[in-house]
Formats: structure tokens, sequence, C-alpha cells
């Protein structure tokens, strides 16, 4: 992506109004996470008998209750990252920043992290920019901007962008042996005449098949399980698009003039200016 500034317009003091998490953790590698949290307290204005408490909560929220004692150059980098978020969300701020905040994160820290995210912005009071390069992390947002190499594609709900971009289903088969591949794809294409061949990934086939081409569930699966004993597949799957799918639509066809893109709800022609 090219660099893309942000400016926030704030009302009241900063420093008590704006959460931050950037991209690189702006930590004290000497300090511990306790000292951190409290520290940062001090400075958005918390009581220190508050802080004590918001504290307890973050940290077992976060599970970092482990850690409280610990300099932060001995952090691994998840449990560091969590810190950083940690430091954005103490003292309830009402504007919140998140530049890629579960990156470094085993998949058990990042599902404890979105239940922080969801539970941080459930207040209608609170508002949160989040960028991130995980579909599943932008599900949870309301609205979703896509930038594909700098240029604004998309901005609306997630289930406006895959209604309007991901109404198919996604093709996924995998032969024991790739000698077959020409024969198993003339096997798709009369199972489903309008599959499109996707870009091949390692040993995987796959296809995208639009709703208007694909057969009810029930006979597709029929017809992919015979296909699985007279091809002798190692697998397959059939799943409607995801949102990690539709953004790769978006990154293939980048040089398509005619692509719509969706604003406001409403659909226009070309690419979006950021």
């Amino acid at each position: 992506l090219n660099t893309v500034s942000l400016q926030v317009l704030l009302q009241g003091r900063g420093a008590k109004v704006l959460g931050c998490c950037p991209q690189e953790d702006a930590l004290w590698p000497d300090l511990t996470v306790l000292q951190h949290l409290e520290a940062y307290a001090a400075v958005r204005g918390v009581r220190a008998e508050d802080a004590a408490v918001l504290i307890i909560r973050i940290t077992k929220a976060l599970d970092l209750q482990k850690c409280l004692k610990t300099p932060v150059r001995r952090l691994s980098a998840g449990e560091a990252r969590k810190l950083s978020f940690a430091l954005s969300i103490l003292g309830n701020p009402t504007v919140m920043l998140w530049d890629e905040p579960s990156v470094g994160m085993d998949v058990a820290g990042q599902r404890c992290l979105w239940k922080v995210i969801q539970a941080a912005v459930r207040s209608k009071e609170r508002a949160a920019v989040l960028s991130t390069h995980c579909l599943e992390e932008a599900e949870m947002c309301d609205r979703v901007a896509v930038l594909v190499e700098g240029q604004l594609r998309y901005i609306g709900s997630p289930e406006e962008l895959r209604r309007r971009f991901g109404m198919s289903y996604h093709l996924e088969v995998k032969p024991k042996d790739m000698r077959q591949s020409d024969a198993l794809h003339s096997e798709i294409l009369q199972l489903f005449p309008g599959a499109a061949r996707q870009k091949r990934i390692s040993s995987l086939l796959t296809y995208k098949i639009s709703m208007e081409d694909a057969l009810p569930l029930s006979q597709a699966f029929s017809k992919l399980e015979a296909a699985k004993q007279n091809f002798r597949l190692e697998e397959y799957s059939l799943s409607l698009h995801t949102l990690q799918q539709v953004f790769m639509d978006f990154s293939r066809d980048l040089e398509e003039p005619d692509l719509e893109a969706a604003s406001e709800g409403s659909a226009e022609q070309g690419l979006l200016q950021p």
C-alpha cells in the first residue's frame, strides 16, 4: 500500500479523547507492563484507585496478567502488541486508531484481542478506525474501506461488499495426480458450465461459480462426490465467497477500468478516488 495519511479532528483534550495503537510498538524496553499502564493512566487523567481496577480488567481480558512485572524487552511480539493495544483503550477514549493491532499474535491471541475490540466499540459514543490486512478482522467493522495499491476501491458495509461482489461460490479441488488436472477441469465445466478457473494455488484447482450457474447444493455435492471417486480427489470444498476472496478479486482486477465500486450504498463506475 502507498502511504495513507489520516487527519482526525477532536473536540477536547487529545490525550483523554484519543487512543492509538501504532503499527510499530512505541514502548520503553526497560519499563514493565504495569509501569506502562500506570503511566498512560496518569496521562489520561485516571485516578490511581480507578486505574488499578482498569488495569486488572484490561490485562485479564488480554491475558497479560502474568506479564505485569515483565520488562517490555522480555515480552514476545504478541505480548508487546497486546500491551500497545491495551494502552490505546485505557481510560475509555472516545476515538481509537488501531494500525494492524493483531500483527505478531498467534490465533488464540487474535481471538482474545478481537473480543476486546468488539467490547471496546460496543458503545455508540465511541468510534474506532482499524487498519488491517486480516479480512476476518475487517468483518468486525460496521464499515469497510478497501485499498488496493494505494487506490480506494470500495467504501461501505462488509455485508454490502459481499453482496455486491461476492455473491458466488468458491470451489477448490485437490487431485492426487496433477496429470489429471485437464480432464478434471473438463469435468468441472460439465458440472458448472459457467465456472471461472482462478489462479492455481499449489496443487489446488480453484473456481468461481456464480449463483446462477450453481446447482442446488444437494445436487452439487452429490456430483462432486462422484467426481471425487472418479478422479481420486484428495479433497474438495464448495463454499460461499469470503471477504478474503472478494479482496483478492479486487487485487486481481485492479487494471480493469469498469470495475464497480460502492460508496454510501450506491454504485459508482470506475475507481473511487481517495
